[in-house]
């Protein structure tokens, strides 16, 4: 036989086995709270429409396969929490109670993957008490630390939510991931660079022949990515980012479905419903 032949071969046995290795995820998104009004495309989209409005749902996701492993990217917030009470959150389901619709205990979850720590992200952590946490390293510094120097942002922060970080890094369940491309679990690997935080991270998992992209506010709602704009100032450090960081969604994913937002409850209407305000993205 060819050597040529006989190397490519080798070469593509050595992929499929690769491949066949990766753990087969689940992917599911979990809506725990609404908005209780509707508001303008305009609030959530640079230069998108007043006059047209959608409902704006608060979500986590599961990612979960056959060996038990359950992974969570963000883990929503306590209703008790007084920056939800103030924001209007309504319909309102604690986190570890919409899990259980899923058979699956606050003690099951291992590992959580915060995208970035705004309150409607991070507070439900302490839900978690025995699941490690991943965030990028600048992210955490900065909302640790120079957030809260003269000048600084630290909007969407609640500082109960710092001080229990700070508390589980020192206990050694924090792991701070350094930088873009990085395969934190066999078959998830977290990207950064739309800077919706200080360095906001999205997660792209390996789900049988899909690449399911979960950007959570790194994709605020399916608008920005239809029309490739990124949100208003407040949204993100860097627009340009922002929207260079969609455009190389658009490749990670395999298809441009699997490109989850954060806050658009369309989202529940384009996959299948598994459980109430549960839907599996498939």
């Amino acid at each position: 036989m060819n050597k040529v032949l006989i190397t490519v071969i080798a070469i593509m046995g050595c992929c499929q086995l690769a491949y066949a290795q990766l753990p087969e995820y689940e992917v599911y998104a979990i809506k725990y709270a609404m908005l209780d009004k509707v508001t303008p495309i305009s609030n959530w989209a640079d230069k998108g429409p007043e006059k047209d409005s959608l409902d704006i749902a608060f979500m986590f996701w599961l990612i979960k396969n056959k060996t038990g492993k359950n992974i969570l990217v963000d883990a929503g917030c306590s209703i008790d929490l007084q920056a939800a009470i103030d924001f209007g959150l309504t319909k309102f389901t604690r986190p570890d109670s919409m899990l259980l619709k899923l058979g699956i205990k606050a003690g099951d979850i291992s590992d959580i993957i915060i995208s970035h720590p705004h309150w409607d992200h991070i507070d439900g952590v302490s839900l978690f008490p025995d699941a490690r946490v991943w965030i990028q390293k600048e992210d955490y510094d900065y909302y640790a630390g120079q957030a809260w120097q003269e000048g600084a942002n630290h909007g969407g922060f609640a500082k109960r939510d710092i001080l229990s970080l700070v508390e589980r890094n020192i206990s050694g369940r924090v792991t701070l991931v350094n930088g873009d491309n990085q395969e934190i679990i066999p078959g998830i690997k977290v990207y950064t660079g739309s800077r919706h935080t200080f360095n906001s991270q999205y997660a792209v998992v390996h789900s049988g022949n899909e690449r399911i992209v979960i950007a959570s506010d790194n994709v605020w709602i399916y608008y920005n990515l239809e029309k490739m704009l990124p949100p208003p100032s407040y949204g993100t450090f860097d627009a340009k980012g922002y929207t260079d960081a969609m455009r190389r969604m658009k490749k990670l994913a395999s298809k441009a479905m699997y490109i989850l937002p954060g806050h658009d409850d369309q989202l529940f209407r384009k996959f299948p419903i598994v459980a109430d305000g549960i839907a599996r993205i498939k």
